[in-house]
Order: C-alpha cells, then structure tokens, then sequence
C-alpha cells in the first residue's frame, strides 16, 4: 500500500499538477491539505476525476481557507470530519478528517500554523495539538498520522536553525507536543529511516529558496509501531516541487509491503546544491 500526504495549497490551483502525480505515483490513499474549498465545490471539481482513477473520497472543507481530503482506492469507512473534543478559532475550523483505508485509521491533518509564540493562535495550536494526542491515542496501533503538521521536529528539519528562532514551528512547546504523540507509539517513517539526511518538504517561492534548498521539515507522516514495521520506503517526492506552478509543499509518501520505485530517498529527486545556511522565513 502506498500513502502519500500532501499539502496543495489550493486544489483548485494544483489540479494540472494533481492528476498528472496521480497517475505517475499510483498511491493508494493520499491526504491533501489545504484544499480552500468547500465540499460541494470539492466533489464538483474532482468527482469525476477521482472516479476514473478509482478513489473514493472524504472531503472536509470550508470555502477559502484551510480544508482536508481524504482520497482511498482500498476503502473509506468510518469517516470522520473534524477534531473529536478540538477547539475552535473561534469555531472548529476544516482541519481533520479521517477514515478507516486498508485496515488502517488514516488522518489527513492541517495542524494549525501558530502565526507567533506570544499569539492567541499559538496557543490555540497547541489546545489542537493535545486534542489531537487524545483522538490518537484511542487507536495507536493502526493510527497513520499524515498532514502539514506544522513543526519541525528538530534543528535538522529546517536549514538554518539561527533564522528561526523566536519564531513558530521551532520552539520548545510546539516540538514537545509532537514528542507527546510520538510517545504514544507513533514513529515518524521518514526520519526513521533517514536519520543523518538533510531531508525537507517545504520551501518558500522567493526566488532561490528551492533551488539552493533552504526549506523545512513540517509534512510528516507518523505511523503507529505495526504499521511502522511494514515499511519499504519512506520519502519525499521532491519533483512534485518543480515546474510549472507548483505547491510551496512537496508530497511525503511511505511504501507498506513493497516498494514500487524502490527504497528511494530521502528527497526524489536530490537537491540541485547545498543549502546555504543564512536567512529564512517561517510558512504563513
């Protein structure tokens, strides 16, 4: 089975990109972010589309902003729309939903971004994020938790720790609150098997921020201890970044069972130079 995650930052924008990956990747259950469309307009645009390629769908949406889909070629039962106990900003926004595929309880997220440490919205993350424990902690072992999370786990995940600091998506609560979902049994695939490499999912469109690969860590997928075990790749589709009109965000995307293309990795393909290590900007 192949999962992907991906943040599209606008599905509406991204369909020339969308279709295309899909028939070039062939996952099997695939979470998008970030749709910025209600599920009528959602069901309306990619339905038929979707259909022709054999995926069912779960679609939480709400107009402009945020948004989260489910796509499931293996089944799509027990979907859930929201975050069971979350709270709102001020109402519960299209963040979560998830569902039963192949046997296992998939969770597309959008974690909230957190804006600035000394922000109403910070805190409100961090309310989100131990909602988010909760819900997985009822079910760890089938859990696979896969979004825009919005944090990166550690110095390593962004290219210039020293541009980030006093900034969100680093500091020492929202890093810690990712360790309390990780101690529930969950284990993040693509560090796990890429424990040295310089491994990002974000880059920021100012000229030069991907080509020089000055980006950040914060698309995760995070699998409970069985599923974990199943793994035969784990990586980032790096290519999907390129051209013409692309997401800021690349898709991660973990192999179960066997590995199609390989055990490729960790970014697909490899970055064109070394990162330089100055300047920066945290996603908005």
């Amino acid at each position: 089975m192949r999962i992907a995650t991906w943040n599209v930052n606008s599905v509406k924008q991204r369909v020339p990109r969308l279709l295309p990956w899909l028939d070039e990747r062939a996952p099997d259950v695939v979470c998008l972010q970030e749709t910025k469309l209600a599920d009528d307009a959602f069901l309306e645009l990619l339905t038929d589309d979707l259909s022709a390629r054999g995926y069912e769908v779960a679609s939480h949406g709400e107009g402009q902003w945020n948004g989260v889909a489910l796509l499931s070629r293996v089944g799509l039962d027990d979907v859930v729309r929201g975050l069971p106990g979350g709270p709102g900003f001020p109402h519960q926004e299209a963040r979560a939903v998830s569902a039963v595929c192949g046997g296992l309880r998939v969770h597309s997220l959008y974690v909230p971004n957190g804006r600035s440490p000394d922000s109403d919205h910070y805190r409100y993350k961090l309310e989100w994020l131990r909602a988010l424990r909760d819900t997985v902690a009822a079910d760890v072992d089938t859990a696979v938790v896969c979004g825009d999370i919005n944090i990166a786990p550690a110095d390593a995940d962004v290219f210039d720790p020293a541009a980030f600091e006093g900034h969100t998506h680093v500091t020492d609560a929202e890093r810690a609150a990712l360790r309390e979902l990780l101690d529930l049994g969950l284990h993040d695939v693509v560090r796990d098997r890429w424990p040295t490499e310089t491994v990002f999912s974000y880059w920021d469109y100012r000229a030069g921020m991907f080509h020089q690969n000055r980006g950040m860590r914060i698309d995760l997928i995070l699998a409970g201890t069985p599923v974990a075990a199943r793994r035969r790749a784990a990586w980032v589709d790096r290519a999907a970044r390129k051209g013409t009109k692309p997401s800021d965000h690349a898709p991660v995307v973990l192999d179960l069972d066997e590995a199609p293309d390989g055990d490729v990795g960790p970014m697909v393909p490899p970055p064109s130079v070394a990162a330089p290590r100055r300047g920066g900007k945290v996603p908005r």
